[in-house]
C-alpha cells in the first residue's frame, strides 16, 4: 500500500540539506519518542520508516536517484518511470504515475501504524483521519495504490494487536485538529472534531487519560460555542436552541450566574460575568427575559438586575406595563442593599406614578444623572421634564443596545403613553395614595442603603469584556464622575397627575424645551455608579477626619507651650535653692569621675598591647585567596552562551526556567543574527523540524524579529509511571517587533498573551521540549 509521504518530510529536512544536517535530523527523530500510550510495536514501526528514509538519503547514489524522482514530481512531470527508490534490503520495482499533489512511498501492512504516527507528528491530522477511520469502521483494512486518476483497492486483514495504536493515533489527530480549529475561531467545527475522538475512545474503552484530556478541552470550548451559536441569524432556530441549551447546562453546573460551582470551563466569577455581558448582545429581549427571570429565582442578584432590564425593555417596546410593574417589584428586593432608586423612579414614571417617581428620585445618589435632570428642569416647578428626557436617553443608550432585536428601536415616551393598551392598564392601577406603602418601603431602603452601601454591587457588576480571541466591540467607558451634593431646594413636590392623559399633557408641554446633552452612558455606567458614590463619601469622611486631627494638633500645641513654660520656671527655682559650696562639691565629684574613666581606658589599651606582643593569635596556614577588585570571584557566563537546561526532577521553578530558555532560544533563532542551530539545544523531534524550517524561511526572506517575553507557569503534570516525560502549561506574554530588510515593519509592537502546553522529554538527563500547542488565546494573537 502507498502512503502520501516522502523521505525528506519523514526526516523533517529540506532537499538541500547537507550530510551533517541529515545526520542531526536523523538523530533527533530517533531520540524523539511518541506518547507513552503507544505500544512498542508502533514505536518500532515508526523507527523503521525513519531508518529507511535515512539509509536512502545518506547513500549518494540512492539520494541522487530519489532527488530526480522528487524534482520530476515538483515540476509536474505527467509520467515518470524509473526504479523505485529503496535500500538493498527492499525489493526494487517500477513506479507508476505519481500523484500530482503528493509523493508517496510504499509500505507494508506492519508499517501502517508507524506511517500514521509520522503523519500525525507532521500535523497531517485530516490525512490521518482519512486513512485511519476506514481501518476502524471495517473489519478489513481498505487501502489503495494511487495510480493517476484511479485507485486500486485491496482488502487486507486488520490485526487486532494494531487496533489500539490506530485508535490512539486517530483520537490524537481529532484532538489536535480540534485545537487547530479552535485557534482559528471555528468553534463548532472544533467541537465536532473533539467529540469524534472522545466518542471513539468511549466506544473502544481505551486510553482514559487521553479521553479525559479531550473532555477537558470540550468543557473549555463550551463558552466559545455558545457565543458562536447565539450569534447566528434568528432564522437558524435549531442551532441557536443548541447554544441556549449549552448555556443552561453551564448555569446549572455553576449554580447560577454568580454561583461558585465548577463547570470546568476555566472561567472565574468575573470572567463569567464578562461572558454573560458579551452574549447579551446576541440574545433577543424575549430570550433574555425568559433566561434571567428564571435565573433570578435561584436567587441571584445579578440575574435579578438583568431581569429588570429585560422586563423594562420588553414592557416598553411591546406596550406591556405589567412587565414594568414586575421589574419595579424586583427592584424593591434589590433596594435592600443597593441604591436602585433611579431605576425605581424610572419605573414609576413609566407607570404614570409621578409623585412616587419624584420621591424615589430624591433618595437617589446618582449625582451625574441628577445634575442632568435638574439642568433640563430649570423652567419647571418639578423635575419631571428632566426625568422624562433622561428616561428616553436611558432606554435608548443603556437598555436597548443590550438586545439584538432592539438596537435600532427608538424610545419615545410620547408614543408609549399614547398607546390605548398602556392607558387602559395605567388607569386600572391603584392611585398614588394607595401606593404610599411602597414609598415607605423605599424610604426604609434608602436609610439602610445610606448606612450599608458597600461594594457588594460589584458582585453583579456587568462590565463590558471579551473572552480570549473573541472580537466583540467594547462600549465606551464612562468618564470619571465628580459627585456633588444634591441641592435639596431644587426638588419640589410634583403635581398630582396620575392619569395617562395628564402624563401626556406635561410631556407635550415640555417637549420643545432646549436641553443639554445627556452624560455619556453605556451598560456599564449603571453598574459602576455605586463605587463612585462610595468613593466620594470616603473622601468626604477622610477630609473631615483630617480637619479634626488638625484641630486636635493645634490644641495640643497651645497646651504644650504652657507646660514648657511651667517646667522652665520649676527648673530655675530648683537651681536657686543650691548653695555655692554644694556647687563646688558637685564639680569636684564630676572631675574625679572623668579622671577615673580616662585611667580605665588607658589601662585597657595597655593590656591589649601586651597581650598582642606576648600571646599572638594563630597564623593562617596554606595559600591565601587572591581577591582583586577588577576581577570577579566566580566566572560570569558569556552573554551568547547556551542556556543551561534543567536536569533531574522538574519543579515549577525549573519548569519556568525551561520555558524561559526556550523563549530566549526562539528570540535568538528569529533575531537579527539568525542563530538557527541553537534550536537543537532545546527542541527535539517534529518541533525542532518545524521551528528550524520557519527560522530558515525568515532568514531567506531577510526578515527577523525582536521579542520580549514573560512567563508564568500555570500547572505542571508529572508522569509517575514514566519520569522522563512531563507536561507544563504556562501563560506566555510576548511582545514582537517585526523587521524586513533592516526596516521596522510594524510601528506598534504586537502584544500577545497565550496559554501554551509544552510536552517535555528528558534526553541524556536533560529536559527538552518535545511538542507544544496553544490551548487558549488570552488576548490578541499568538
Amino acid at each position: 500500500m502507498r502512503i502520501p509521504l516522502d523521505y525528506y518530510r519523514i526526516l523533517g529536512i529540506p532537499m538541500a540539506a547537507s550530510e551533517e544536517q541529515l545526520r542531526q535530523a536523523y538523530g533527533d527523530r530517533i531520540v524523539q519518542l511518541p506518547r507513552r500510550e503507544y505500544s512498542q510495536a508502533a514505536i518500532t514501526s515508526r523507527r523503521n520508516l525513519i531508518e529507511e528514509a535515512y539509509l536512502v538519503l545518506c547513500d549518494p547514489k540512492e539520494r541522487k536517484r530519489y532527488d530526480q524522482l522528487y524534482l520530476a514530481h515538483a515540476y509536474g512531470s505527467d509520467s515518470t518511470q524509473g526504479g523505485a527508490v529503496a535500500v538493498e534490503s527492499r525489493e526494487q520495482g517500477k513506479l507508476g504515475r505519481i500523484d500530482s499533489q503528493s509523493l508517496s512511498i510504499e509500505i507494508s501492512q506492519d508499517e501502517l501504524v508507524g506511517a500514521l504516527l509520522i503523519l500525525q507528528e507532521l500535523g497531517e491530522y485530516e490525512l490521518v483521519l482519512q486513512l485511519g477511520r476506514p481501518y476502524l469502521v471495517n473489519r478489513n483494512l481498505t487501502t489503495g495504490s494511487f495510480q493517476g486518476d484511479t485507485q486500486e483497492i485491496s482488502e487486507i486483514p486488520s490485526p487486532a494487536a494494531e487496533r489500539p495504536d490506530v485508535v490512539l493515533t486517530v483520537s490524537l489527530a481529532c484532538l489536535e485538529l480540534g485545537r487547530e480549529q479552535w485557534q482559528q475561531s471555528h468553534y463548532e467545527n472544533a467541537a465536532i472534531s473533539l467529540e469524534t475522538g472522545e466518542e471513539l475512545l468511549a466506544r473502544e474503552g481505551l486510553f482514559p487519560s487521553v479521553r479525559a484530556e479531550i473532555q477537558s478541552d470540550l468543557y473549555r470550548l463550551r463558552p466559545y460555542r455558545i457565543l458562536e451559536l447565539l450569534a447566528l441569524p434568528e432564522e437558524q432556530t435549531s442551532e441557536r436552541k443548541q447554544g441556549l441549551q449549552l448555556l443552561h447546562d453551564i448555569l446549572d453546573e455553576r449554580g447560577g450566574i454568580d454561583g461558585t460551582g465548577n463547570d470546568k470551563s476555566g472561567l472565574s466569577i468575573d470572567d463569567f460575568l464578562r461572558f454573560i455581558q458579551q452574549l447579551r448582545n446576541y440574545l433577543t429581549v424575549a430570550e433574555q427575559h425568559k433566561l434571567f427571570e428564571g435565573e433570578s429565582r435561584r436567587p441571584s442578584a445579578v440575574a435579578t438586575y438583568l431581569a429588570v432590564y429585560a422586563s423594562i425593555a420588553r414592557g416598553f417596546t411591546q406596550r406591556q406595563p405589567a412587565l414594568i410593574r414586575q421589574a419595579k417589584q424586583m427592584l424593591l428586593r434589590l433596594g435592600r442593599r443597593q441604591d436602585v432608586h433611579l431605576e425605581q423612579s424610572l419605573c414609576a414614571l413609566l407607570l404614570g406614578q409621578t409623585e412616587e417617581a419624584s420621591r424615589a428620585l430624591e433618595l437617589s445618589q446618582e449625582y451625574e444623572a441628577l445634575a442632568f435632570i435638574r439642568e433640563n428642569s430649570q423652567d419647571s416647578p418639578d423635575l419631571l421634564p428632566g426625568l422624562c428626557l433622561y428616561g428616553e436617553r436611558w432606554l435608548q443608550n443603556e437598555v436597548f443596545p443590550n438586545f439584538r432585536d432592539l438596537v435600532e428601536q427608538p424610545a419615545s415616551l410620547k408614543d408609549y403613553f399614547a398607546d390605548q393598551q398602556v392607558q387602559a392598564y395605567l388607569e386600572a392601577l391603584p392611585t398614588q395614595t394607595q401606593t404610599t406603602n411602597e414609598a415607605t418601603v423605599m424610604n426604609r431602603q434608602s436609610s439602610q442603603t445610606q448606612t450599608t452601601r458597600r461594594s457588594r454591587r460589584n458582585n453583579f457588576q456587568v462590565v463590558e469584556g471579551q473572552l480570549p480571541t473573541q472580537k466583540i466591540p467594547n462600549s465606551e467607558i464612562p468618564p470619571t464622575l465628580t459627585p456633588k451634593n444634591p441641592d435639596s431646594s431644587n426638588f419640589s413636590s410634583a403635581s398630582d397627575t396620575t392619569s395617562p392623559s395628564a402624563s401626556g399633557t406635561w410631556w407635550s408641554a415640555n417637549a420643545e424645551t432646549p436641553v443639554a446633552p445627556i452624560p455619556n452612558t453605556n451598560p456599564t455606567s449603571r453598574a459602576t455608579y455605586h463605587n463612585l458614590n462610595g468613593r466620594s463619601k470616603l473622601e468626604t469622611a477622610q477630609s473631615q477626619g483630617q480637619t479634626q486631627r488638625r484641630r486636635k494638633r493645634s490644641r495640643a500645641t497651645s497646651g504644650g507651650g504652657s507646660d514648657n513654660r511651667h517646667r522652665s520656671t520649676h527648673r530655675r527655682q530648683l537651681f536657686a535653692r543650691i548653695s555655692p559650696a554644694q556647687m563646688r562639691f558637685l564639680g569636684i565629684m564630676f572631675a574625679c569621675l572623668g579622671s577615673l574613666l580616662v585611667l580605665w581606658l588607658l589601662m585597657a589599651a595597655t593590656l591589649g598591647l601586651f597581650k598582642h606582643l606576648f600571646y599572638p593569635g594563630p597564623s593562617l596556614q596554606g595559600e591565601q585567596l587572591s581577591v582583586e577588585l577588577n576581577q570577579p570571584l566566580v566566572p560570569i557566563p558569556d552573554q551568547n552562551s547556551k542556556p543551561q537546561l534543567p536536569a533531574g526532577p522538574l519543579s515549577e521553578t525549573t519548569a519556568a526556567e525551561m520555558v524561559q530558555a526556550w523563549l530566549d532560544t526562539k528570540a535568538a533563532a528569529f533575531g537579527p543574527n539568525h542563530e538557527i542551530d541553537s534550536l537543537g539545544n532545546i527542541l527535539v523531534g517534529s518541533s525542532l523540524t518545524k521551528w528550524r524550517g520557519w527560522a530558515q524561511q525568515e532568514r531567506l526572506a531577510n526578515r527577523y524579529r525582536k521579542y520580549e517575553h514573560s512567563v508564568k507557569v500555570e500547572s505542571l503534570e508529572k508522569n509517575n509511571a514514566d519520569p522522563n516525560h512531563a507536561a507544563v502549561e504556562a501563560s506566555v506574554t510576548e511582545v514582537t517587533q517585526y523587521y524586513e530588510n533592516g526596516q521596522i515593519k510594524n510601528p506598534e509592537p504586537a502584544k500577545d498573551k497565550v496559554l501554551v502546553r509544552y510536552g517535555l522529554v528528558r534526553v541524556d538527563g536533560v529536559w527538552r521540549i518535545r511538542d507544544m500547542s496553544v490551548l487558549n488565546k488570552i488576548s490578541m494573537i499568538f
